[in-house]
């Protein structure tokens, strides 16, 4: 074999390595763009899973407190059909002549039945807004009128007409009030 014949088998040798070469810098750019797509794809889908989870979070925290609120507030509408018969306990207890003694035992009966029922009321977190000599807050008081009145300043409740109610801190019924204004 002569040395041209040598150097021959050698560049076809060559040939197929730098080939070879070139398929593995292409295949190697070819797997770092695919690495770099799933690596992108991958901080989505974690990204997604995170909001998806804490969506689901919000919204199991959500039901909770609607289901809170069903069970404080599902009692307005019982606790606003008891509250004339309290008021109609404390008519009958403004009625009665206290000096008579025929009617004493009477008077002490609606007083127990009154006090035993604003004590359930009140372990029910039903609590009275009797606001008598405190300042107008329109939040809690529904003025009815206002009357000038030198001795006490403006905008003082004077007189209680009907009293309030709260329910767990919510108002179900305003007091009912006269409120001072200025002369």
């Amino acid at each position: 074999m002569s040395t041209e014949d040598y150097q021959d088998i050698q560049n076809a040798d060559a040939q197929p390595e730098a080939a070879a070469a070139e398929k593995v810098e292409v295949s190697i750019d070819g797997l770092q763009a695919q690495l770099a797509t799933l690596a992108a794809a991958y901080e989505s889908a974690k990204e997604q899973s995170l909001r998806s989870q804490a969506d689901a979070q919000n919204a199991r925290r959500r039901a909770e407190q609607d289901i809170e609120k069903a069970h404080k507030f599902g009692q307005d509408k019982i606790v606003n059909d008891l509250l004339p018969v309290v008021d109609n306990l404390e008519r009958a207890l403004s009625t009665i002549d206290a000096s008579n003694e025929a009617f004493t035992a009477i008077a002490e009966g609606i007083q127990l039945t009154h006090k035993s029922f604003i004590d359930a009321l009140a372990r029910h977190q039903v609590i009275v807004v009797n606001p008598h000599g405190e300042p107008f807050d329109p939040n809690l008081h529904q003025a009815v009128s206002a009357v000038p009145n030198p001795d006490v300043e403006p905008n003082t409740v004077i007189n209680v007409f009907q009293k309030g109610y709260t329910l767990h801190g919510r108002l179900v019924r305003p007091a009912m009030v006269v409120v001072s204004k200025a002369p």
